[in-house]
């Protein structure tokens, strides 16, 4: 097991990303037109996670919501900013394409932890963390599977530990 999540785990990774990235890019290319029509710029929306052994990455997401904000200059609810475009692609998780670059680059795999906000790394212990970031984050995991079956961020981290320990 050690072989393959060490080695050929990255391989296999890298070439799969590569040649869905080449069969995905009329995709790409379409949503990133739809976005910039319809949001302008930045196309992309990326936010800062901590990656394998605590690295921290960029994660790379087609952007769904406005940059509205109120009289004070602060974000207006997530709500009232994301878009009918933004919500269809969340639906469809289109909104998720880019992060096959994420693949390609080495800061993610297909299937692993969800990378998650450092903050949501607090419900667990430290030895918790060091066993969850010991794995590279994936588009899909465990705890994807099971979305939907938890609300608590303490129950959603036991998938992930369970991924990372089976």
């Amino acid at each position: 097991m050690k072989i393959y999540a060490g080695f050929f785990k990255r391989i296999i990774d890298f070439i799969a990303a590569s040649l869905l990235f080449v069969c995905l890019f009329p995709v790409f290319a379409a949503v990133a037109l739809a976005v910039r029509i319809k949001m302008g710029s930045p196309v992309m929306f990326t936010q800062r996670r901590p990656g394998k052994n605590e690295k921290i990455f960029r994660v790379m997401k087609f952007r769904t919501m406005t940059s509205e904000k109120d009289s004070n200059g602060n974000l207006l609810p997530d709500s009232v900013r994301l878009t009918k475009l933004g919500a269809f692609l969340r639906k469809t998780s289109l909104d998720e394409i880019p992060q096959i670059i994420n693949v390609i680059k080495g800061d993610m795999s297909f299937i692993g932890p969800r990378p998650i906000l450092a903050k949501e790394m607090l419900v667990m212990t430290k030895e918790e963390q060091i066993e969850r970031q010991s794995f590279r984050p994936g588009i899909t995991g465990w705890e994807a599977v099971h979305e939907g079956e938890s609300e608590n961020r303490r129950q959603m981290a036991e998938f992930d530990l369970y991924y990372v320990r089976n």
